[in-house]
């Protein structure tokens, strides 16, 4: 029998050899939108597909895909939403006769926030691996603290397209999914297939697992502590089918916590990092699944804040 050691030498010395191999075929390719995109698969937003979309409008029915963002409801950890509203040189009862001319008072908003609270749309410089992202950008290349220098959301034309949803809490049979409940690529087949729903290049893809429909107003900690969502391969495959963006009415769009043997959050870099494919979190999906909406016309003009990874977004689904 072999030693050990004598097994460990042979297997690293074959590493060794074949370690030119690993490393040309993880080389970084550029996207196949050029060297120079920012944007992704937003790329696919065109006069035909958002013509095409439209059409897709029958009975004028318009839905907000945002949720409410409740300063006190739970996020990711560290992020958090504070808001004071305040009336600017009105106290003490004070109006603003004296600037305006008449008695006028009025109220503005101050917030400290992350972006990337609640409804949410993550934007292609937000998870990499090994300190790349989206089309071979490094990090030290274009990561600041005042802002991103690439990749930022405010670089992200209007999406308009077709939407699709999957409706994967009915497939399971619940009215909602558990937490660490993993969605398998076979799950999304065979899910599709008796719902009849199908995927098109630049579509974006909602999945609708009920998580956040029975957790965040009764069970916070649980909500956000935990989430069903996709596995790894699940991740890949939706990314192979070429949408504009992949979505879930979950806090995290991955499976939490991760089934045995994959990575965490690692979808985000199959989708984000490997495809330029856009993130929509924590979507309200509960009407479209009541009602059986198979497909809508999607639109979504975010916030432009120059060099943002992330944004709070409402989306527009209508059918």
């Amino acid at each position: 029998m072999r030693s050990l050691k004598t097994t460990l030498t042979t297997v690293t010395f074959a590493a060794l050899l074949a370690f030119p191999t690993i490393a040309l075929a993880q080389e970084c390719k550029p996207s196949k939108w050029g060297a120079d995109d920012e944007i992704g698969a937003a790329n696919y937003v065109s006069p035909e597909r958002t013509l095409a979309a439209a059409k897709l409008i029958k009975k004028g029915i318009s839905h907000p895909l945002g949720i409410v963002v409740d300063p006190k409801m739970p996020a990711f950890p560290p992020r958090s939403t504070s808001l004071q509203v305040v009336a600017p040189g009105q106290h003490n009862g004070r109006t603003m006769e004296g600037d305006f001319g008449w008695p006028a008072s009025y109220n503005d908003d101050l917030a400290q926030l992350w972006f990337g609270t609640g409804p949410q749309i993550d934007g292609l410089g937000h998870l990499g691996e090994n300190n790349e992202y989206y089309n071979c950008n490094q990090a030290k290349d274009f990561v600041n603290i005042t802002g991103l220098k690439k990749l930022g959301v405010d670089k992200i034309p209007p999406l308009v397209a077709r939407g699709v949803l999957i409706d994967m809490a009915r497939h399971k049979g619940v009215k909602a999914m558990e937490g660490g409940q993993a969605i398998t690529t076979d799950d999304i087949k065979a899910a599709m297939e008796a719902q009849g729903v199908t995927i098109n290049e630049g579509d974006i893809v909602l999945i609708h697992t009920g998580w956040t429909d029975a957790k965040l107003a009764t069970e916070p900690q649980t909500w956000v502590s935990q989430e069903p969502g996709l596995d790894n391969a699940a991740a890949a495959y939706l990314a192979s089918l070429d949408p504009m963006a992949v979505g879930a009415d979950t806090w995290g769009l991955d499976v939490v916590p991760p089934v045995k043997g994959d990575k965490v959050f690692y979808g985000h870099v199959e989708l984000l990092k490997k495809k330029g494919i856009y993130i929509l979190e924590t979507m309200n999906t509960g009407r479209l699944a009541e009602e059986s909406v198979k497909e809508f016309m999607f639109v979504l003009g975010q916030a432009r804040i120059k060099g943002t990874v992330q944004m709070i977004i409402n989306p527009v689904a209508m059918w």
